[in-house]
């Protein structure tokens, strides 16, 4: 019978564009959400290196990178099913988590040695979320490669930010 073919149809996640979409309002909602949670003007009142990037570049990287993330994320959900992507998803949520921990942490708390203990467990739950993209689709491991490298950067600065105003 097709009856049993259009019910397992039905029961199926949307695909294609509205599902990235999702993934894409779903990881900048995050980053937007979290980034409420504190009091911005903060680092424009700390003492920073000399190498520390202007405050504004900060949302549209933010949002390139989240929308990279996204799509990487939707590219593995659309490519894997059952176990394998039950572990991707689950590695990305305790990612995103763990990255919009950080800014209540370090802008809300005003707690720049624990923000940086949080950018540390972020690079970490970040790398892992790259190994585990990369062994399911190359290109959504590619496509998390800067986010990797911007959070160490972010890292690094935490850590001269904390240092210089200790």
């Amino acid at each position: 019978m097709t009856t049993h073919a259009v019910d397992a149809s039905r029961t199926r996640a949307p695909a294609g564009p509205l599902m990235w979409l999702g993934f894409v309002v779903l990881c900048n909602g995050v980053g937007f959400l979290s980034s409420l949670t504190g009091r911005m003007g903060l680092y424009q009142e700390l003492v920073r290196p000399s190498w520390a990037p202007p405050a504004w570049i900060f949302g549209p990287v933010w949002a390139a990178l989240y929308t990279m993330m996204a799509t990487a994320t939707y590219l593995v959900w659309r490519h894997t099913s059952g176990a394998r992507r039950r572990t991707a998803m689950t590695v990305f949520a305790i990612q995103l988590a763990l990255n919009c921990a950080w800014t209540p942490v370090f802008f809300g708390l005003e707690q720049l040695f624990a923000g940086f203990l949080v950018i540390v467990a972020v690079w970490c739950a970040v790398l892992a979320m790259t190994i585990v993209y990369a062994r399911r689709d190359r290109v959504a491991g590619a496509l998390v490669v800067p986010l990797l490298c911007w959070v160490g950067f972010a890292g690094a600065l935490n850590a001269a930010v904390w240092w210089l105003n200790r």
